[in-house]
């Protein structure tokens, strides 16, 4: 696809950032080209920590506009800078990178890309969580708070993160310096598209909004044998059967039902023939919660009763259950400060109308953004919704998100238009609020 980027950033006439008429019509006048941009990235995408091409591109565009820049932050993350006098500093994240999906929308900027998971597996790649509406926006925000320099005072840090998808890439650049080599923020903001969310709706959840995500891998051993002969063998395939059963008690009798938990086991694998006793069996589980007193318990009650019931099976100590934490893969929650996500839902409401500003639910999946907050919880931090499905889809469904295609679905087509337009909208009102000049 042939792309171009004509970046010349027309001084902009408003005078207040409540003039929100101006502020609309410079976003449409961008819109042509954030589209262009939109459909370029949507049709090349690239996997977590992979990301070559988008970077690339992104960092020349914000070099064009006059913000400081440093590529390669945590492997292939973009640090650009603009320092605009004396006051706060706000930091802005999008995430970029893609999922190992094939797509089937049937759109004409469908991606065809095919890619290589870090464990070898070949796949199609998309962006079937709408990581390009994030990339897309972002820069439309840039070029928005750019034009707008005279309006606000501080320091803006746009950061733009690869590897969300896989829990890595917000670590890696924090690991990198990017709190120490730029500068540490007392805002951060960003946004995600949401599938459960008519286009152009803004959702705000206060609070925890995104959930602790662990990945914990259970190997149960026991004493093959032949089918015939059970009483010879300790049986593996019983015993995490057993497990199984007894992990559904976490949630439904331990935990405190005010306190939303999840424990699902997701792969069960065991044995090779019909009449062969094996000697091990491989549980995968995923466990979701908020608070961490409540992750914790989570996960030593799942190695307490993995233990538990392999004692009670007769299993002796050196054929205990071995359960491993994927810690490297492991998501803090998300949580939306109290007084940030007061002022947006004001703000917004004010700039948008109370039709289009809603409470949205916190939700069961993960957000890697929650690690910029937890660096020093001194920060105010905010990841708000934008919806993104088109209205028509909506109505058609009885706004009902059940019947609609979800993130992560190779269905997932949103409204790009509605999506970048209201984000940029809402992050250029946010950041002008946070840094107007006092």
């Amino acid at each position: 696809m042939k792309f171009s980027l004509g970046f010349a950033v027309a001084a902009m006439t408003i005078t207040a950032p409540a003039n929100a008429a101006a502020l609309s019509d410079a976003i449409r006048s961008d819109m042509p080209m954030l589209m262009d941009l939109y459909r370029d990235l949507h049709a090349n995408p690239e996997l977590p920590m992979q990301e070559v091409r988008t970077p690339k591109k992104l960092a020349a565009e914000m070099r064009k506009l006059g913000f400081d820049v440093t590529e390669k932050v945590g492997k292939s993350g973009v640090v650009a800078m603009l320092k605009n006098g004396p006051g706060p500093v706000l930091m802005l994240r999008a995430d970029m990178d893609a999922l190992p999906v094939t797509e089937e929308t049937g759109l004409p900027y469908a991606s065809k890309v095919r890619g290589r998971t870090a464990e070898g597996l070949e796949t199609g790649v998309m962006h079937a969580c709408g990581h390009d509406t994030h990339v897309a926006t972002w820069l439309g925000t840039a070029r928005r708070l750019m034009a707008m320099k005279n309006q606000w005072s501080g320091t803006l840090i746009m950061v733009l993160q690869p590897g969300e998808e896989t829990s890595e890439g917000a670590r890696a650049m924090l690991d990198d310096g990017l709190f120490t080599r730029f500068a540490k923020p007392q805002y951060v903001l960003g946004f995600h598209d949401a599938a459960v969310l008519p286009a152009g709706m803004i959702g705000i959840t206060p609070g925890y909004a995104f959930a602790n995500v662990d990945s914990v891998d259970i190997t149960v051993r026991g004493v093959g044998g032949h089918g015939a002969l059970p009483a010879t063998t300790k049986d593996p395939i019983v015993l995490a059967s057993r497990i199984v059963t007894t992990l559904q008690t976490l949630v439904s009798r331990e935990n405190d039902p005010r306190d939303p938990a999840v424990v699902t086991v997701g792969s069960f694998h065991s044995g090779t023939k019909h009449n062969i006793i094996s000697d091990e069996a491989k549980l995968q589980l995923t466990v979701r919660s908020y608070k961490p007193e409540v992750r914790k318990a989570l996960l030593d009650g799942i190695a307490r009763i993995a233990r538990g019931e392999a004692i009670a099976a007769g299993l002796p100590e050196d054929r205990m259950p071995v359960v491993h934490v994927r810690e490297a893969q492991s998501t803090p929650s998300v949580f939306n400060t109290d007084k940030f996500t007061q002022r947006a839902q004001e703000l917004f409401t004010a700039h948008f109308g109370a039709e289009r500003v809603t409470n949205a639910p916190a939700v069961m999946v993960g957000e890697d953004f929650s690690r910029f907050y937890l660096v020093d919880k001194s920060i105010e931090s905010l990841m708000l919704w934008v919806g993104a499905t088109p209205q028509d889809k909506w109505d058609a469904a009885g706004g009902n998100p059940l019947k609609l295609p979800s993130l992560h679905s190779p269905y997932f087509a949103p409204d790009a238009e509605k999506v970048i337009s209201t984000a940029t909208e809402a992050m250029t009102v946010a950041s002008l609020d946070i840094l107007k000049k006092s």
